[in-house]
Order: structure tokens, then sequence, then C-alpha cells
């Protein structure tokens, strides 16, 4: 004999989920947005005369942005590397400065080591 619960799936209070529960649904516009890659998507929105559709979407298969002119899709961002601490430091200063600060800090170094 096997046991557990009779309905499985199912929880406490679980009833159909059916229009007379959730009401009315709101009237739906679809859009259409291509990637660069041609992807397109169709997002629906509600049809309402205050309801604004943006001019992108982002596009779930790739990523990138996708935009509502099938011929001229949005171009990629354009990604930079990642910096180092370093490359930060060489950018606000030069090669000559950081060997001067390098020159005083080691005799900064010295003169309290006493040497």
């Amino acid at each position: 004999m096997a046991g557990g619960s009779a309905i499985r799936g199912s929880r406490v209070g679980a009833g159909p989920m059916g229009e007379a529960e959730r009401g009315e649904a709101a009237p739906r516009v679809w859009v259409s947005y291509w990637c660069s890659q041609g992807h397109e998507v169709r997002p629906s929105f509600a049809k309402e005369p205050d309801i604004v559709v943006p001019e992108t979407w982002d596009c779930p298969r790739c990523g990138l942005p996708a935009g509502q002119d099938k011929e001229n899709p949005p171009m990629p961002p354009k990604t930079e590397p990642y910096k180092t601490h370093l490359a930060y430091v060489k950018e606000r200063r030069s090669d000559e400065d950081g060997a001067a600060l390098l020159d005083e800090a080691l005799a900064a170094l010295r003169e309290r080591r006493g040497g």
C-alpha cells in the first residue's frame, strides 16, 4: 500500500485559477523589437492611452539592446576592458611623477630607519 497524499502537487486551499478569480485581462498590444544579432522579441503591453512603449528592449537571447526598426537595430554598447589599480594610477601620473614619489617615499623610509 502506497502512503502519502492522494492529491499530489497541490496545497490546502488551492483551487482552479480561472478568469473569475483573477478578473478580466487588460487588452494587450504586442511590439516587435530586433537586436543586432537578428533576434526578435515581442513583449506585450497594456493597451491604454497613457502607456508609453519603450524605444528599446533588452534581447532575452543575447542581452543586447533591441529596437523597433528591423533594418537599423541599435548598435551593441562598447565595453571597456577591465582596468587594474595600476592602470588608473598611470592615467593620473606620468612615469617621472611616479619615480619622484618613489624616491620621496624611499628617502622617508631610510630616514625613519636611521640609515
